[in-house]
């Protein structure tokens, strides 16, 4: 089956995008960034494409885009934090091995720049990051084959834990 050969999840800010690129050059195949993918064909940040199609239209565009991208990417795909939560996302992910990075609020808090990225976080950035942790970590934990801790270590080791689930993932398989 064609795909990618890695799906990395989780909230905005957990290192998709610094860990996604260190797997896929580790793996020597190519990194896409699926908010980008969205960037591009909708011409504007997510941020803003959000407020513009509101949430409902934005998660079928998501899910549009997804069905592209999964049969023509063969790399590494970081999905943008509230992918997987957009209906019938969940389904499209189940055949790919899924890794799901997750962080702790207190160190999301420190990530320097994550709140003028994503606007939406104002006025009060800890009650929303604490809310959409709640509501979106069993959804990333449900989609997910492996859950690979970020908070508070160096991206390259994250990136061989992630590596180390693919291993794990091959022995099951061929077993």
């Amino acid at each position: 089956m064609r795909g990618p050969v890695l799906i990395l999840v989780g909230p905005p800010g957990s290192g998709k995008s610094t860990v996604g690129r260190l797997v896929a050059e580790r793996l020597g195949v190519p990194f896409r960034d699926f908010d980008a993918d969205l960037q591009r064909e909708q011409g504007m940040e997510t941020g803003e494409l959000v407020v513009q199609l509101g949430r409902e239209r934005f998660q079928e565009v998501e899910r549009e885009t997804l069905v592209r991208v999964l049969p023509e990417h063969t790399g590494v795909l970081a999905l943008g934090g509230g992918t997987p939560t957009a209906p019938g996302v969940p389904e499209l992910l189940e055949p790919f091995h899924v890794v799901f990075l997750d962080v702790e609020l207190e160190h999301l808090l420190r990530r320097e720049g994550l709140v003028p990225l994503h606007p939406w976080l104002l006025p009060n950035p800890r009650a929303h990051l604490r809310k959409l942790l709640a509501e979106r970590r069993p959804v990333y934990t449900a989609v997910a084959d492996a859950v690979v801790p970020t908070s508070g270590r160096a991206p390259e080791e994250v990136a061989e834990d992630v590596l180390a689930t693919l291993t794990t993932s091959n022995e099951h398989q061929a077993g």
